[in-house]
């Protein structure tokens, strides 16, 4: 008997430990008070969309008596979503390609489990989702991470291709993504869409694309969104409403088969068997499936979130501050001014400013800022953001607090 049964998860566990030390002991998980500015994490500091509070008390009026039963993909919700991916992407999704999920997690979950055997090698852009390495790792799969282009935040094509080998069987892209806020164009998506072809063909199996679209409709200064899905005909579109709507406790989503995918019937099977698999956790709150056609229509106020980049990039550039205004997401990715950022993290926390220590999302020597912060927060926080910057100028490394 192994000495240490515990452990037998020990890649996944190792994967999410940097995530969970930074919940338990930084300066953000000490914070107090009521000046402080938050721009850790996209949760909601504010109230969620008008009428999301009206749709969820008009879904509670209980309609039959198996209204709050366990739900499947319901009729009504698949349909919804599939309307909405042909009128937003112009990819004609049909509703039995459509399965409700909680979240876009609980999609990659599910395709992990029904399209990934232990040993396969799951490829991810760095720097990624939190989660992706983890989730693979439990997946009893390789997590293969893959840096993109830093110059311009688009996916490295060239070493993308270097790392297929014959045991990919998946490949991971985010767009818009988090944490560089990039979308990614056509001209990027064609090309990957080609190097996954010729190399599905060369080993003589598919290699699927997972798309995680949680935060496509999140895009800024009228830019045009394009899912991967279009360009490539082994594609999962994944999706979530807690970006959209800045609900994420409110656990629902999606995974979509691309209408191009090659013997979807069977697909459509494994990814069924694979939910079920997974009991309650693989499908959403009847509550939720039941408002969303209500819910469907309703956003966060991109225009807002614009705003408050601007606002933000203009003032930590203005202040010395190498700052890259996000294409999409809630996200803006600041570079430290000093090589290693964690000390300058806890510098802006003595200030009473929070951020996200980049070597969290994968990004050492840049700090992540949320912009679902309230406009309350960033207007105050620029004054820490200088002081922080005249501090370190002036030889001030770290400040922790007690």
């Amino acid at each position: 008997m192994s000495e240490r049964p515990h452990l037998r998860r020990g890649p996944a566990l190792a994967a999410a430990r940097p995530h969970a030390e930074f919940l338990a002991t930084s300066s953000w998980s000490r914070r107090t008070g009521d000046r402080v500015c938050d721009f850790v994490f996209g949760d909601p500091q504010e109230s969620p969309p008008d009428g999301f509070v009206e749709a969820i008390q008009r879904a509670g009026a209980a309609r039959d008596p198996s209204w709050f039963a366990y739900k499947g993909s319901t009729p009504v919700a698949r349909e919804t979503v599939s309307e909405s991916l042909r009128r937003r992407l112009g990819v004609p999704f049909e509703p039995a390609d459509v399965f409700m999920t909680r979240g876009a997690s609980s999609a990659l979950a599910i395709a992990l489990a029904a399209l990934v055997e232990p040993g396969d090698e799951v490829i991810f852009l760095m720097p990624p989702w939190f989660f992706y390495e983890s989730m693979i790792a439990y997946a009893r799969a390789v997590p293969v991470p893959v840096g993109v282009d830093m110059r311009t935040f688009d996916p490295d094509i060239e070493a993308l291709e270097a790392a297929i080998t014959s045991r990919t069987r998946a490949v991971i892209v985010n767009t818009p993504h988090n944490p560089t806020g990039r979308i990614y164009s056509d001209c990027v998506l064609t090309d990957l869409a080609g190097i996954l072809s010729s190399a599905s063909a060369a080993h003589g199996s598919p290699i699927y694309l997972f798309s995680d679209e949680a935060y496509s409709r999140i895009v800024f200064d009228g830019r045009r969104f394009t899912s991967p899905v279009a360009h490539y005909p082994y594609s999962l579109l994944f999706y979530s409403y807690g970006k959209t709507l800045l609900t994420p406790g409110q656990r629902m989503g999606y995974l979509a088969l691309a209408p191009t995918m090659p013997a979807r019937a069977e697909l459509r099977e494994a990814i069924a068997l694979a939910q079920f698999g997974g009991g309650a956790l693989g499908v959403p709150d009847a509550l939720m499936q039941h408002a969303l056609p209500d819910l469907e229509p309703l956003s966060v106020d991109v225009r807002r979130l614009e705003r408050r980049r601007d606002l933000l990039a203009g003032a930590l550039q203005e202040h010395g501050y190498e700052a890259h205004r996000p294409e999409g997401t809630f996200y803006m990715l600041v570079k430290s001014p000093a090589a290693d950022e964690a000390p300058f993290v806890d510098l802006l926390a003595a200030h009473n400013v929070y951020v996200l220590p980049g070597r969290i999302v994968g990004l050492p020597g840049y700090f992540r800022i949320s912009l679902t912060a309230t406009d309350d927060m960033a207007e105050r926080s620029i004054v820490g953001f200088s002081e922080a910057m005249r501090e370190h100028a002036n030889g001030r490394r770290s400040v922790r607090r007690p």
